[in-house]
């Protein structure tokens, strides 16, 4: 839970499930997350190698995120969150 037990980390690693995403895309499907917030929490999941940062060396700089092996191991976690969520809603 210390890897994944904050407000914004799960919904970023259930993102990343579709593939790898640019920054920019990443940060709004997620509303509500500031800046900082959003820079803070994937700084947090690469440091604990969740997801991989890519920089392409092009102007404007291309920043993309992806799953490392370690996250896409939380796949099944990840998408029984979701479908729990969903259920809770329809109660």
């Amino acid at each position: 839970m210390n890897l994944i037990g904050t407000k914004w980390k799960p919904l970023i690693l259930f993102h990343l499930l579709e593939g790898d995403l640019r920054s920019g895309v990443l940060q709004k499907k997620i509303p509500g997350i500031s800046n900082k917030m959003f820079t803070q929490t994937v700084r947090e999941l690469e440091k604990d190698g969740l997801v991989f940062r890519t920089v392409f060396p092009v102007v404007p700089p291309k920043v993309e995120y992806g799953l490392s092996k370690r996250g896409e191991s939380l796949e099944d976690i990840l998408r029984s969150l979701d479908t729990w969520g969903l259920n809770d809603c329809q109660d």
